[in-house]
């Protein structure tokens, strides 16, 4: 779609503006890509035009969009005298006012508002947060995503119960406390869907051990660090990849160094994401519980064989539910589920069953993901038949009304770029299973350190608004050649992410 501006007399600085407008055209129009020509678009072409005019008493900010031969204008105005408030806030209102004005006139083209309205952004969850902060009721802040973002009612209340979950654990946290995070990104197959940071572990076998060394240096490393600045670990979650590809020795090996070189004395939760039946056995699963896990994550993403195949997987459903089962004689008490709407060769009904049949097992949370497009994955490469957005609506209303009715709770949510039908991710629990790690990593409510390949640091200072991110090599290779380096940088780390330490 080619976008273009109208300055007229008013220099409105439009640059500044345009991820916000591109967030709204991604969302309105998922398959256009953002043009920025001098030439006028030509007859039939996609193209938006927008204008911020002040008046005398009102800012009226208008965007005209033309898509599939037809036209449609949309409107919004603010106060002039908010052009007199500091410059932040200028920016948001005259963002604001852009996206609404694209919204309403998107809209009118579409004939239907998505389920998210005009809300763009990855954690919807930080505006009703924001608003029971500063004083609202959940009802209030409900009718405020309604109100100012046309969010639908279903996802505003689903957005609020994820922000009551996420106060009542911020009223946990202590200033002493960081969480973290060890990669661990070996898969045993790559899944069709995946663009995350992982190695198939059958071509890369060799690098699993010098890569597991690296690792256990960078937590020695970190250790020291967080108890130099006086920080504990609040909780920590082993990801990937899938961690289990490890052997059940390599493992142990890995906790062992958790407990004898990080401060985790008042951890609260231990997480390992299993994730994959076919890398879980009994004698792995006793590793975990030998070393203090709680919580694991076994991830079926669907109980459909041909869609088991269809993403690459190299089990079966009925692999699925005996790792479940051994896992449970174990005697693991807090498990997670992952299921995926829109996955190829999926139908309605095929999703149904599979979250009855994930539901049938009460698993401690289900986190229902809605496929997203990634650069990077087989799907997004090749391609591939998959349910229309209208059919992963339908899986993702099934969800809602089904775990709900179960007696789930929404506990955090998150969205993504190219989501089939701009819905959502959304992690269930039963009450009280919430967990600690995922509701502080999404909202940002603490700095989570990341250690191994593919980890992202953030260093959140809450009291300073800021939040600085490291990142860390992304693949095994990588990570092993900048081994010396990510070392100096955990070295630094009392330092650098403690500004208020003296």
């Amino acid at each position: 779609m080619k976008l273009y501006w109208n300055r007229g007399d008013y220099d409105w600085q439009p640059e500044r503006y345009k991820y916000s407008v591109e967030q709204m055209m991604l969302t309105l129009f998922p398959g256009e890509r953002p043009e920025y020509p001098e030439e006028p678009a030509g007859a039939g072409e996609d193209w938006a035009r927008f204008a911020v005019t002040p008046g005398e008493k009102w800012v009226t900010v208008t965007a005209q969009v033309a898509r599939e031969g037809r036209q449609a204008q949309g409107r919004a105005r603010f106060p002039r005298e908010k052009l007199d408030e500091p410059a932040e806030k200028v920016y948001h209102t005259v963002q604001h006012g852009l996206k609404m004005a694209f919204y309403r006139a998107g809209v009118t083209l579409l004939g239907q508002e998505p389920p998210w309205g005009a809300l763009t952004g990855v954690r919807p969850v930080k505006l009703p947060t924001r608003a029971m902060l500063a004083g609202a009721t959940p009802r209030q802040a409900q009718l405020e995503l309604e109100r100012d973002f046309r969010v639908s009612p279903v996802r505003a209340s689903l957005a609020v119960g994820c922000a009551k979950a996420s106060l009542a654990v911020d009223r946990d946290l202590r200033d002493d406390q960081v969480s973290v995070y060890i990669g661990v990104p070996f898969c045993p197959t790559r899944c069709a869907y995946c663009s995350f940071v992982s190695a198939d572990v059958g071509r890369t076998l060799k690098l699993v051990e010098p890569y597991l060394e690296g690792v256990l240096r960078e937590i020695a490393v970190t250790g020291e660090s967080l108890r130099r600045a006086g920080k504990t670990v609040h909780s920590l979650y082993v990801g990937g990849g899938t961690p289990t590809t490890l052997s059940a020795s390599q493992l142990s090996q890995l906790l062992e160094a958790v407990h004898r070189e990080l401060p985790v004395e008042h951890c609260v939760e231990y997480t390992v994401e299993a994730g994959r039946p076919d890398t879980i056995d009994r004698e792995k699963l006793l590793a975990l519980r030998e070393a203090g896990i709680g919580r694991i994550s076994i991830n079926p993403q669907t109980l459909e064989d041909p869609v088991l195949q269809a993403i690459g997987r190299r089990h079966s459903a009925k692999d699925i539910l005996d790792a479940y089962a051994l896992a449970r004689e174990v005697g693991f008490d807090s498990i997670n589920m992952d299921l995926i709407a829109g996955l190829p060769r999926d139908s309605f009904e095929g999703f149904c069953r599979s979250l009855n049949g994930v539901l049938a097992l009460e698993p401690e949370n289900i986190t229902v993901h809605t496929l997203a497009l990634k650069k990077g994955s087989r799907l997004m490469e090749q391609g591939g038949a998959l349910p229309s957005g209208e059919e992963t609506a339908r899986m993702l209303d099934y969800s809602l009304e089904c775990l709900s009715g179960k007696g789930y709770l929404p506990y955090y949510l998150y969205r993504q770029k190219y989501m089939s039908g701009s819905l959502e991710n959304v992690g269930w629990c039963l009450s009280g299973q919430e967990s600690v790690y995922n509701i502080v990593m999404m909202e940002e409510l603490q700095t989570v350190v990341s250690i191994g390949g593919g980890g992202v640091t953030k260093l959140v200072d809450r009291a300073a608004g800021t939040i600085v991110r490291q990142p860390n090599p992304k693949y095994p290779h990588d990570y092993l050649a900048a081994l010396d380096r990510v070392l100096a940088q955990k070295e630094e780390l009392a330092a650098c992410f403690l500004p208020t330490q003296n």
